[in-house]
């Protein structure tokens, strides 16, 4: 996940509203309710929307961030799905980018190193005030968010801290090693607050395998991270037995986990 460039001062939003939010059930999650929340934001705005081009999606936050700033709308969870991309951020060494690949290669300034994105795979933008809070902060909260998305789904998942020095290891894991959500986000800071991500705005956020195809990972060094193997819900589920949940019981768990609505 990612962003190509910043909107320049003055520069018109793009028109976020082409893109058609997907109807919304009643969350099919019978354990909501009954599981502590984590730490809430006041309020978030769950956003639902289809699978939607990647420069389209790009295009969309820019305008979420404006408005945001502008303080047109308020914190917001926006879950979709890419066409098959992988994205990389500045810090990624060619070495590590896949060669003569079909899949579009797009070059993003989120955190994070190279990923994939492509059908059964969830999206979260994460469009936040960051008043009172640190990027670091808020990508601790999503790393528990995301970790209880899971359990209320019937997954066991970890965070891990870095070891100083490493490879940042941000991101949802299973408790043996195996990375099963990536996250990426950057704070834009407003003009004249001199560069101080609290007082600016979040965007991008995590990409979730649902029931992903797990070998185009293989074909890159996925987050930067050559000896870790990257796996779905649907693993998960088969290691267990039991079916794969689908896409529309982990978007309304991931929300719930979140406090969006």
């Amino acid at each position: 996940m990612g962003e190509q460039q910043a909107v320049a001062d003055g520069q018109t939003a793009p028109d976020v509203e082409r893109i058609e939010p997907i109807a919304r059930t009643e969350p099919t999650i019978e354990r909501i309710e009954r599981i502590e929340p984590i730490q809430r934001i006041e309020r978030i705005e769950r956003v639902d929307l289809g699978e939607v081009p990647y420069p389209d999606a790009i295009d969309a936050m820019r305008g979420w961030v404006d408005q945001r700033r502008a303080g047109e709308i308020g914190d917001r969870l926006v879950l979709l799905s890419h066409p098959p991309v992988i994205t990389y951020g500045s810090r990624t060494p060619p070495a590590e980018l896949p060669v003569g690949s079909s899949i579009p290669l797009v070059p993003v300034d989120r955190g994070g190193q190279a990923t994939y994105h492509g059908p059964g795979q969830l999206i979260g933008y994460l469009v936040l005030d960051l008043r009172d809070r640190g990027p670091a902060d808020i990508v601790r909260w999503v790393e528990h968010g995301l970790v209880e998305a899971c359990a209320l789904l019937g997954f066991e998942t970890v965070r891990r801290d870095t070891p100083r020095g490493a490879q940042s290891l941000v991101g949802v894991w299973t408790p043996a090693g195996e990375k099963l959500v990536s996250i990426g986000m950057l704070p834009h800071c407003p003009k004249g607050v001199g560069g101080t991500p609290r007082a600016g705005v979040t965007s991008h956020g995590f990409a979730l395998n649902v029931t992903s195809d797990l070998t185009e990972f293989t074909r890159f060094t996925a987050c930067g991270l050559p000896d870790v193997a990257m796996t779905s819900l649907a693993e998960m589920a088969a290691a267990q037995q039991r079916p794969a949940p689908d896409e529309r019981t982990v978007r309304d768990a991931v929300a719930a986990a979140f406090g969006a609505r």
